[in-house]
Formats: C-alpha cells, sequence, structure tokens
C-alpha cells in the first residue's frame, strides 16, 4: 500500500479499507498483477477530474485543420483563375488545407480533360506554398483534388 500521508508498507486488505476510510479517502488498486498487489490510498474522484481536466487541455492545444474549398468550371478564364489562386496562397499561408475542385454542369461534363489540365496548371502554380496531398479525381459531377500547406522554416 501506497499513498500520501500513508506509510508505504504491506497491510491485508481489510487494514488497508480501514485505513482509506478512516482518511475518508478511496482504497485504489494500482498495480494488480504485482506480488503482492500495490493499492494507492487517494481520492478517486479528484483523479478522475484531474485526468479529464489534462484530457481537456490536450484537446484544446491541438492544432485544428481548416478545409478552405475553391470551385472552379472546365471554362474558367485566366483572370478568375489567377484571382482565385490568389486566395489560395493566402489560405495555404495561413495554414489552412485547400479543396480545389471543378464542378461539371449540364454537358460541360464532356470537358473532363480541360478540368483535369485546368486542376493540374493549379497545383503547379501553388507548388511553392503547398503540397498536392490527393492528386485529380472524378467523384460525381467533381473533379477534386486536396493540397496541404508547406511547412514554413524560419531561417536565422
Amino acid at each position: 500500500m501506497v499513498g500520501d500521508n500513508v506509510e508505504s508498507d504491506i497491510h491485508p486488505i481489510r487494514d488497508a479499507l480501514n485505513l482509506a476510510d478512516d482518511l475518508g479517502l478511496d482504497l485504489v488498486e494500482i498495480a494488480p498483477t504485482a506480488n503482492p498487489p500495490v493499492c494507492k490510498i487517494m481520492d478517486y474522484k479528484k483523479f478522475l477530474y484531474e485526468q479529464k481536466k489534462k484530457q481537456k487541455e490536450i484537446k484544446a492545444n491541438a492544432a485544428k485543420v481548416i478545409v478552405k474549398e475553391i470551385r472552379l468550371g472546365p471554362n474558367t478564364d485566366d483572370h478568375d483563375f489567377n484571382f482565385k489562386l490568389k486566395h489560395a496562397i493566402k489560405f495555404l499561408q495561413e495554414g489552412a488545407k485547400l479543396k480545389v475542385y471543378v464542378f461539371f454542369k449540364g454537358r460541360t461534363i464532356i470537358y473532363k480533360e480541360k478540368g483535369e489540365v485546368m486542376l493540374l496548371r493549379f497545383a503547379q502554380e501553388i507548388e511553392d506554398y503547398g503540397k498536392v496531398e490527393q492528386f485529380p479525381k472524378m467523384e460525381g459531377k467533381r473533379m477534386i483534388m486536396f493540397v496541404s500547406p508547406k511547412k514554413i522554416t524560419k531561417k536565422n
């Protein structure tokens, strides 16, 4: 048996339970496979609360991934393409992931090659800021490509 304000020693279970009861704490088995099993006298509710608090803190500090979408058409003009490219670069610099897709409306589905060429051109233009995670792939009426930001290394 171990614990705060308790002498580490070997005790029968009945004595250990009585001692924990006298202190107003719980007897918790922490190493059941040891010979003899090791128990600790502690406030179990407080222990659970602290554990939950630590998990919440870890979760809060975890990086949240933001996915921004950029929609193109198979016949998107150069000016519109450059406009969307500037936005994509800004999103990548902020650390967001990109989902770039070409949406085929109606009969424009016959221009699949144009859509793929456009996405590959887009990937080539932003290769300094991000790397392609998933190359263009058709999903229904959309051709989708994912881009993740590159890690920025600071030079001293």
